[in-house]
């Protein structure tokens, strides 16, 4: 079973910055990973994702100001969130991949979940 630990949320005024990172157990295989959230009240939704060959895509609302990024070497994902807005107050969610694939911001490409950190952005 894979593991998933998210760190790194936080309080942030809007226009600053945050850095999520997650640390995954899974140190055989190269998962495609995924960044996802989830407000009060909403349903969760995709954030950005990389796939097995590093190629990453990312939904409307965060292009141009989130960056997803995986360091195989550490077992890890980040996501680093540049000029936030209080409408990206959620849980985020670290997800991972069973085997080798492109990735997707699509919740049923992922087999395994973190249990989220929080991050809340003030305005």
């Amino acid at each position: 079973h894979v593991q998933l630990v998210e760190s790194g949320g936080g309080s942030v005024q809007a226009g600053g910055s945050l850095r999520l990172s997650c640390v995954t157990s899974n140190s055989y295989r190269n998962p495609c990973m995924a960044w996802f959230r989830q407000a009060p009240g909403k349903e969760r939704e995709g954030v950005g994702y990389i796939g097995s060959a590093g190629l990453v895509g990312y939904s409307d609302s965060v292009k141009g100001r989130f960056t997803v990024s995986k360091d195989n070497a550490r077992n890890s994902l980040y996501l680093q969130m540049n000029t936030l807005k209080a409408e990206d107050s959620a849980m985020y969610y670290c997800a991972a991949g069973r085997y080798y694939c492109a990735g997707s911001l699509l919740e049923s490409s992922y087999a395994y979940w973190g249990q989220g950190t929080q991050v809340t952005v003030s305005s």
